[in-house]
């Protein structure tokens, strides 16, 4: 069955003249941004807080902080499972650092944000519908296995071997339903290091994408990061790469959860983060937060639809059967 499941990989770069395709998650933090009257606007700035946070970052040899520029390409990953046209699995985004005083273009790592219609599906759908009139939050039996192995199988496909170096590494926002203490421990680049009390949803969800997960609040942050990764993130990626994924993922944090990521005080030895917290900054750029979230569960309703209804018995024969 696995011969069945192969990959086609589009690439878009993300710029300031950026238009999503037809294929693209509305929700996604980039296309989301390139959207309204103010699109433009919303993508140069955004281009240009990447670039500031990145030559802060990488200040060695960099007396004017212009020595990098970071640029981006959008990686939309259609799954094909033998069966009409593909569907729009996975969209991930690839980093380039760009060296302006040794005139080279370095490649960055993979992943970073993360986007998926069937994760819409799992969260926005199947796990609402579960709960719906429950008095107990519960979890389905199965929740998140076969978008799980779509994401593993992916990764160690010949298409994803051809097309990186390296395995991905996704940088997310810490969850506001835990408390987080300082371990002690601290990286010269992704900075002080989090421990969670407890287990997240989301950890579990990208557990089963054969992801661990460590928890960092890299100088002058203002809260913690949860950076999913397989390997060993700390010795596996160049100072410059992981200064890459958190250029890019601090900026968009700061768009999109600005009560934390952009809050006027940083966090402390135990930290709780709160999405209601007034002392905090807003960036100059547009975002739409309520629609985000409505869209979501639009978006799960299509990939019920148009992908899991239909194949269903193809799916849930791949998934049960999938091995590493």
């Amino acid at each position: 069955m696995s011969k069945v499941f192969t990959y086609t990989l589009k690439r878009s770069c993300f710029d300031e003249n950026y238009n999503p395709s037809e294929n693209t998650r509305t929700t996604t933090n980039f296309a989301n941004l390139a959207r309204g009257e103010k699109r433009q606007e919303n993508l140069r700035n955004t281009l240009v807080m990447i670039n500031n946070r990145f030559n802060a970052l990488a200040r060695w040899d960099n007396p004017n902080a212009d020595r990098y520029a970071v640029e981006l390409e959008i990686i939309s990953v259609d799954l094909n499972i033998g069966v009409e046209k593909p569907f729009p699995a996975i969209e991930i985004l690839q980093t380039y650092i760009v060296d302006k005083k040794n005139n080279q273009r370095i490649p960055g790592i993979v992943g970073n944000n993360f986007s998926s219609y069937v994760r819409d599906y799992d969260f926005s759908v199947l796990l609402l519908e579960h709960n719906k009139n429950q008095q107990r939050f519960s979890i389905p039996e199965k929740f998140g296995e076969l978008h799980g192995n779509i994401f593993r199988h992916f990764v160690k496909s010949p298409e994803y071997k051809e097309n990186f170096r390296k395995a991905p590494v996704i940088c997310l926002s810490v969850s506001s339903k835990d408390t987080y203490r300082r371990t002690g421990n601290e990286h010269p680049i992704l900075g002080i290091e989090y421990q969670p009390e407890g287990e997240s949803l989301t950890e579990q969800y990208f557990a089963k994408m054969g992801l661990s997960v460590r928890y960092f609040m890299p100088e002058n942050s203002v809260a913690p990061f949860a950076f999913f990764f397989t390997g060993d993130l700390l010795s596996d990626y160049t100072d410059l790469e992981l200064i890459g994924t958190i250029s890019t993922m601090e900026t968009f944090q700061k768009i999109y959860r600005p009560e934390i990521y952009n809050a006027n005080s940083a966090a402390g030895l135990c930290y709780r983060p709160d999405l209601n917290q007034q002392d905090h900054s807003l960036t100059k750029i547009v975002y739409d937060r309520e629609e985000r979230s409505r869209l979501a569960i639009e978006q799960g309703r299509f990939t019920e639809e148009y992908f899991i209804k239909p194949y269903k018995h193809i799916l849930e024969q791949w998934s049960d059967n999938y091995t590493l």
